[in-house]
């Protein structure tokens, strides 16, 4: 089932830039129309975004693709995920080989990613709470990607980044972020990469947006 559609979204992918064959594969694998409202399965291969409930949305492929490409993913570290949502995301990483931890602030989507997580034997570790404060309790991440837009880069989530870990996260205004890809240096220090521009839903928390 949509197999000529899936085959459309990765060459679209290709040709956007997308080039680590593993993220490729890992699209390949997740069937995104399992991770949508049924209503809006028969869209769930075009790169765009779609509404998944609760006024949140799962991020166009392009997007997601292009923040697990810069994650730099490798098989076997640790992953933490600031905002689960239907858990296509957390699903990209898992078939990556990451061992992800992903907290979702929306009871609603909670238990929805959860239920699907179980049937499709998904191996991931969630959590009902606010993101912006991470999860300390596991850290420190190998990676950390947050798939909401942030006014600021929380301060916890730094503090829960490995040395030389990585993180990637939009932060801007509520209309239009910037992609960056921090990454942590062993003396504490980081370095950014800047990557404009994209579209999120605001990141809320005690270190984000206080009001929806």
């Amino acid at each position: 089932m949509y197999e000529r559609e899936k085959k459309q979204l990765i060459e679209t992918l290709r040709t956007r830039g997308i080039s680590d064959e593993s993220v490729i594969q890992a699209f390949n694998d997740v069937p995104r129309h399992l991770f949508v409202p049924k209503i809006l399965s028969p869209h769930a291969y075009k790169d765009n975004p779609l509404p998944i409930g609760q006024g949140q949305t799962i991020s166009q492929p392009y997007t997601v693709a292009f923040m697990t490409e810069k994650l730099e993913p490798v098989r076997g570290l640790k992953v933490l995920e600031i905002g689960t949502g239907s858990g296509y995301q957390a699903a990209i990483l898992a078939a990556l080989g990451m061992r992800v931890y992903s907290i979702e602030r929306s009871a609603a989507l909670y238990d929805m990613a959860q239920t699907l997580f179980d049937q499709l034997t998904i191996h991931a570790v969630l959590k009902c709470g606010d993101g912006t404060l991470g999860w300390k309790i596991f850290s420190p991440y190998d990676r950390i990607i947050v798939t909401a837009g942030a006014p600021i880069v929380p301060e916890k989530l730094i503090e829960q980044l490995s040395p030389e870990g990585i993180m990637v996260i939009p932060v801007g205004d509520r209309q239009s972020q910037t992609m960056k890809k921090i990454r942590k240096q062993a003396d504490g220090n980081y370095t950014v990469e800047d990557h404009p521009y994209f579209s999120f839903v605001p990141l809320i928390g005690r270190e984000g947006w206080k009001t929806e």
